[in-house]
């Protein structure tokens, strides 16, 4: 497994145990194996994720000594979010995008707000007026990006700072809203940087 890389694993009805015998998993945890693809081939596209498959029946010490009792039980790197019923597939995004945020770094420009916001109109002007190209996150529109945005926030800003839009990364680097843009931008203005995609 990659550094970066999240771990998905769904124990589901199945599997033995002394007598028992289960070999078709139920509805819940099929359902579930369907959501958790579905949620890694669309709305996590392009995040490393490894999913594994086992059988609670044959393993349920593992996912108990977690907290996880009742199948299906999805464990994002070691953590239960869901057990006991269907997957619900906005926990599976916002967890599988909270770990890899703990993991990675913001790599290039990238610009996350909302159409209705003043504020984010105007720190796309300074960013177009300066020429620096960058990622438009629309944080309604796309859970993805709403999750993204706090997970990366949070550790910067704190658990307890209200979270605002915009919020801003050039070259990587956590610049925080309109105001701040504008001040690092008139800051740079004559040696011009290059802040790239």
């Amino acid at each position: 497994m990659r550094h970066s890389q999240v771990q998905v694993t769904l124990f589901r009805w199945a599997g033995a145990w002394g007598p028992f015998k289960v070999r078709i998993p139920c509805g819940e945890c099929a359902l579930t194996k369907d959501v958790i693809q579905d949620t890694l081939a669309t709305e996590l596209a392009g995040i490393p994720v490894e999913l594994d498959i086992r059988e609670w029946l044959s393993e349920w010490w593992k996912p108990l000594l977690k907290g996880g009792w009742h199948a299906p039980i999805v464990l994002v790197d070691g953590k239960v979010i869901s057990q006991g019923h269907a997957l619900n597939r906005g926990l599976l995004t916002q967890a599988v995008i909270e770990a890899y945020a703990r993991k990675s770094a913001v790599k290039g420009s990238h610009l996350f707000g909302k159409e209705s916001c003043p504020h984010c109109k105007r720190a796309k002007g300074y960013m177009e007026k300066a020429g620096i190209q960058y990622t438009y996150h629309d944080v309604v529109r796309n859970p993805r990006d709403l999750y993204e945005m706090i997970s990366r926030v949070i550790p910067i800003i704190g658990p307890k700072t209200p979270i605002t839009v915009p919020q801003i990364w050039l070259g990587g680097r956590y610049i925080g809203g309109a105001d701040q843009l504008r001040d690092f931008i008139q800051q740079q203005e004559p040696a011009k940087v290059e802040l790239g995609h």
